[in-house]
């Protein structure tokens, strides 16, 4: 270290945000959150991931394009170059857990060059509780260094940036991007890789607990709506986006929530509206210079604009991150074709079907290069983070819902035949019919095209809502498109697993 470097080390959220303000990290809005532009990288660099391939870990990693291999040598190499760089500039280091259940739990340690990315830490993952820094045994170090440029001929890398896990020695490097996402994410892709080990199904989930005891998880991916639709006044929230579905429970990852908050209003999401207050980190969303006011419609550095925030800044939480065995499954999709119905239950083989297929559009910004809704296959709604072969998640996912007795929904948050996006209110009324068990009560018809069933009626939903087909001007159009879908999910299934479904 430089003789002026300073360790900035468990920083209270109040002192990291005097340290961004004053090294010009970021600016205040008027609501008192940290505001931060982290352009270019807006998203997840998702080309530039890779796993450190030793042998160690050779045999259990699904290599491919998701998981690309980097060496040892390579690795340690840029490690090294990483950790001088660092070695030069005051650096903030967060000791924190994911996991709300002790043993199940993993620490890490979070050395950062920005102060900011040490708040975002802080407030999303859950904080340690140790006498001193000394107390503290990480099971992976990360460094974190966006003022790092790789150079690719040196690097082996693919551009200036860099996300490299190395599981054998528990090391996690990312370089070149302010983007705080990379460090959330590559969390939950250590855990998806350490706790299948246990017994414990990881889940890119958000999870909330009703009135009556009952839990729900809601898979998809970013921008289906799982922070939202978990988010409600009627249910406590358990988390909004990672968990571990154990036998005897379901807990959160983590100690935070990272909500897109592209049109975020008070009227349609009033919590997370109300969260974006001190303490809370918002990236690239536009700000009035004079008024400090934030405009949540202007997506005009990302459409993925974010905020961090601690979950105790939701009112209705659940406090220890821990739920029942879910008795119900939700699967959201943005389905960009218009032709999935807003509603639809699933047996388990077509839960399985649909679980592996994870078939929703990418939202625009959520990775770079996307502008617009992209139809798209993530299996188990998130293939970026997903370590080993699917098919074992697919397995444990099969064993807990029979285990539990859950129902499994397929819910499409997307489009109609008229490009029109489903209305909030409906969704979270054919949410709500499913969870309190109205959903139970009505008759059903057998959709021709996917085969799966559809309710004739939901409390709070128009009925001609319900058929995809009414949103057509062209029945046969719509029948067009509807098979075209029905095409591509068992071409990307085939292609994937075959033509039977063994899981």
């Amino acid at each position: 270290m430089g003789p002026n470097v300073q360790v900035y080390r468990n920083l209270s959220p109040a002192e990291l945000v005097e340290h961004a303000l004053r090294r010009g990290e970021g600016t205040l809005a008027d609501t008192g959150a940290l505001v931060v532009n982290t352009a270019p990288r807006t998203g997840r660099s998702a080309q530039d991931k890779f796993i450190v391939d030793s042998p160690e870990v050779h045999d259990g990693i699904a290599w491919g394009a998701v998981n690309r291999p980097v060496s040892q040598e390579a690795f340690d190499a840029l490690y090294a170059r990483v950790a001088e760089h660092l070695s030069a500039a005051d650096v903030y280091v967060f000791d924190g857990h994911a996991g709300a259940r002790p043993q199940h739990a993993l620490s890490f340690r979070i050395a950062c060059e920005l102060a900011s990315q040490a708040l975002f830490a802080n407030q999303l993952l859950r904080r340690a509780e140790h006498a001193s820094a000394d107390a503290f045994a990480p099971d992976y170090t990360f460094l974190v260094a966006p003022g790092f440029r790789c150079v690719p001929e040196r690097d082996g890398t693919r551009s200036d940036a860099a996300v490299m896990i190395d599981y054998a020695r528990r090391r996690v490097l990312i370089a070149g991007t302010r983007y705080s996402g990379e460090i959330k994410k590559t969390v939950f892709s250590i855990m998806n890789y350490v706790l299948p080990h246990q017994g414990v199904l990881p889940m890119h989930c958000s999870a909330n607990i009703g009135e009556d005891g009952s839990s729900a998880v809601f898979f998809g991916l970013s921008g289906t709506g799982k922070t939202t639709l978990s988010t409600d006044p009627r249910r406590r929230l358990i988390g909004d986006d990672e968990h571990g579905w154990a036998d005897d429970m379901v807990f959160n990852f983590e100690g935070g929530c990272y909500a897109k908050c592209i049109d975020l209003s008070p009227e349609h999401e009033p919590d997370i509206h109300g969260a974006v207050r001190f303490g809370a980190l918002v990236e690239n969303v536009v700000m009035d210079a004079s008024t400090r006011c934030l405009d949540f419609h202007d997506g005009s550095i990302t459409e993925n604009t974010r905020v961090g925030y601690p979950v105790g800044h939701i009112d209705n939480i659940q406090p220890d991150g821990k739920g029942p065995v879910p008795s119900t499954v939700i699967f959201l999709t943005a389905d960009a074709f218009g032709v999935l119905p807003p509603i639809a239950k699933l047996s388990l083989d077509e839960a399985m079907y649909y679980f592996l297929s994870g078939y929703t559009s990418k939202v625009a910004g959520t990775e770079l290069g996307v502008s617009e809704p992209v139809p798209t296959f993530s299996t188990c709604f998130g293939e970026p983070f997903l370590p080993l072969d699917p098919k074992h998640y697919a397995r444990m996912l099969r064993e807990k819902v029979e285990h539990a007795g859950a129902e499994v929904y397929l819910v499409n948050s997307g489009w109609n035949g008229r490009g029109e996006r489903m209305p909030l209110a409906c969704t979270r009324a054919m949410v709500n019919a499913a969870l309190d068990g109205s959903l139970d009560e009505v008759d059903y018809v057998r959709d021709r095209h996917f085969g799966f069933l559809v309710p004739t009626r939901c409390p709070g939903c128009p009925p001609e809502m319900l058929d995809p087909a009414r949103s057509w001007e062209d029945e046969g159009a719509y029948d067009v498109q509807a098979e075209k879908l029905v095409g591509m999910l068992r071409d990307n299934f085939a292609a994937k697993y075959g033509d039977a479904l063994h899981i």
